[in-house]
């Protein structure tokens, strides 16, 4: 199986912006979501057609959006008006994902995550 592999993320001051990338997708259909240590995981977004709409978790609608570049093999998450609560590692994989309930399973490798650190 390919293994993603995330990069973008960094510290950043709340209401700012990160966009992570994750490369190369093995699946037109991918996924992000975040781990904080003690938490459970939390579903981002997901691509769900091969015209590359997304499905957005509701913590974070306005705010991240998902796309991808076939061209490149990449996916992309763009992370504006980060709040510390946004904090944790993201990570990307390929996934089963739905219109209307997001990821609803996990279909190949995961990679290393990125860490975002957002400060008040």
């Amino acid at each position: 199986q390919v293994q993603p592999v995330e990069s973008g993320g960094g510290s950043v001051q709340a209401g700012g912006s990160l966009r992570l990338s994750c490369a190369p997708y093995s699946s037109d259909f991918m996924g992000w979501f975040r781990e904080v240590s003690g938490k459970e995981r939390e579903e981002i977004a997901c691509i769900y057609d091969y015209g590359g709409h997304t499905w957005t978790s509701a913590s974070v609608k306005g705010r991240f959006t998902m796309s991808q570049d076939k061209a490149k093999n990449t996916v992309y998450l763009q992370m504006d008006n980060l709040k510390p609560e946004d904090s944790a590692t993201y990570y990307c994989a390929a996934v089963v994902c739905s219109s209307s309930d997001g990821i609803e399973r996990y279909d190949g490798s995961l990679g290393r995550g990125t860490q975002v650190t957002v400060s008040s």
